[in-house]
């Protein structure tokens, strides 16, 4: 599959040494990633048609994703600082 846009690192490249910190650190914060990298997936392969969805479901997809990486954000300003 060709590259997925969106992945947490290329979201926060500045923090990309602490998002692998805190996935190996904090159970809440790795199942937020692995939840985002699913979430992301799914839209990718909707996006190309792989798996094609309705346009209600991605944009619940998308709705999803933004939560998850709101949250994430959340945790990362909180973590650094």
């Amino acid at each position: 599959m060709s590259h997925t846009p969106h992945e947490l690192t290329e979201e926060f490249p500045e923090a990309a040494d602490l998002i692998h910190k805190l996935k190996t650190s904090d159970a809440h914060f790795a199942k937020l990633a692995d939840a985002y990298h699913d979430i992301n997936r799914d839209i990718h392969r909707a996006e190309t048609k792989v798996e094609p969805v309705s346009d209600l479901a991605e944009e619940d997809m998308r709705k999803q994703r933004m939560k998850l990486k709101d949250e994430i954000a959340k945790m990362l300003r909180d973590s650094a600082a």
